[in-house]
């Protein structure tokens, strides 16, 4: 089990809870699968119910089947579906998103997407719940009106409980990342630039964000929709190359049929969960 370091904002007493919290999160290995919920908020309906689209997403409960059938994943999404669907999932190891915003309305209003909850809310929802909450999350608009605003929301949350840029420019990103840091994240979920025609060059290019987070561990989002073959190929250049510790994964698993989505998320996790011997290897000749 890999060695964690704690952030000195995480109080003495509560050191244990945290590196439990952090193990659940990580199946044990520092490194995260996030499966992305949140997405029932952010694009409505648009990802769950259409063409090219498995018919078994059109309910919220298939996003919780594959994440219980995912070994080493994190199932991150609003506390309003775990409420409703976590006493039949127990053992899913849960991040509570505590923001989001619909895709209506005009992006100055997106900027200002506020808490639904407090940090306070989601723990004493824990204890009365029983459930594996590890963690929360929040998504922040970087260059937006409301930037300071946000910012402050943000640190506080992370503080309290002791994510996330927009836009695909590399450059920018790691500037994202880096304030990520400054905020005392663990984890910082970001963009990442899929389809270029060289993508070991910009894997390489990305390192640039992985070295600006510093102890702050990045995670890419899924993208999307994409061929199976093509989400191991971008992870492992991700992991291997870009030295990432995870992906956010969401309409890559939910908009396929439950057994489709559970085999490519269970091959998603070997690959990060089991990526530290390989690293080791492709690195072997240069030292």
């Amino acid at each position: 089990m890999p060695e964690i370091k704690i952030p000195l904002s995480v109080p003495s007493s509560k050191k244990s809870e945290y590196k439990r919290n952090y193990n659940l999160a990580t199946g044990g290995t520092g490194k995260l699968l996030l499966i992305a919920g949140d997405q029932k908020v952010e694009h409505l309906n648009d990802d769950f119910f259409g063409t090219g689209i498995s018919k078994e997403d059109a309910s919220p409960e298939h996003l919780f089947k594959i994440a219980a059938g995912t070994k080493k994943a994190l199932f991150a999404t609003h506390l309003g579906l775990i409420s409703q669907y976590g006493a039949t999932y127990r053992h899913i190891p849960y991040l509570v998103k505590l923001n989001g915003k619909s895709n209506i309305g005009l992006n100055d209003e997106k900027n200002s997407s506020k808490c639904w909850w407090k940090v306070d809310d989601i723990v004493n929802f824990k204890k009365q719940s029983g459930l594996n909450i590890v963690g929360i999350g929040y998504t922040l608009y970087l260059g937006g009106k409301f930037e300071a605003e946000m910012l402050a929301k943000a640190a506080k949350a992370i503080y309290c409980a002791h994510e996330n840029v927009k836009e695909e420019d590399i450059h920018t990103i790691a500037g994202g990342a880096g304030m990520a840091a400054c905020l005392d994240a663990d984890f910082a979920k970001v963009k990442y630039p899929y389809g270029s025609k060289n993508a070991k060059l910009t894997a390489e290019k990305f390192l640039e964000v992985t070295l600006a987070a510093g102890r702050t561990k990045i995670i890419c989002v899924g993208g999307n929709k994409r061929t199976a073959k093509e989400m191991l190929s971008t992870t492992k250049d991700q992991m291997i190359i870009s030295k990432t510790s995870g992906l956010a994964i969401g309409r890559n698993l939910h908009q396929r049929p439950l057994a489709e989505a559970i085999k490519l998320a269970n091959d998603i996790s070997l690959v990060i969960h089991n990526t530290e011997a390989k690293r080791k290897t492709s690195f072997l000749g240069i030292f």
